[in-house]
């Protein structure tokens, strides 16, 4: 069992040796919104939701997810290390 800390960190170091951050991304009048802001180099700038090994998202973290995907931006659910590692690469 993954849990979602053991994503996140995974996330956050891979994306850190890809020459990236991940910042830590909070919205105090909106809920739902994704765990990271990733900006990887070659312009690559999109979010990540975390989760463990579970996938499984909030009703509230759906309706945002599927808000910014709308406005054509890219959102990543990670649920796994292996997926963290794919996402910097």
């Amino acid at each position: 069992v993954t849990s979602e800390r053991t994503v996140e960190r995974a996330l956050v170091a891979a994306v850190t040796a890809a020459g990236g951050v991940a910042y830590k991304f909070t919205s105090p009048s909106r809920r739902g919104v994704p765990d990271r802001l990733i900006v990887l180099p070659g312009n690559r700038i999109f979010f990540a939701e975390v989760k463990g090994d579970s996938g499984r998202l909030a009703p509230l973290q759906a309706v945002e997810i599927e808000r910014l995907r709308k406005l054509g931006a890219r959102v990543d659910i990670v649920s796994s290390i292996a997926q963290a590692r794919e996402i910097a690469g």
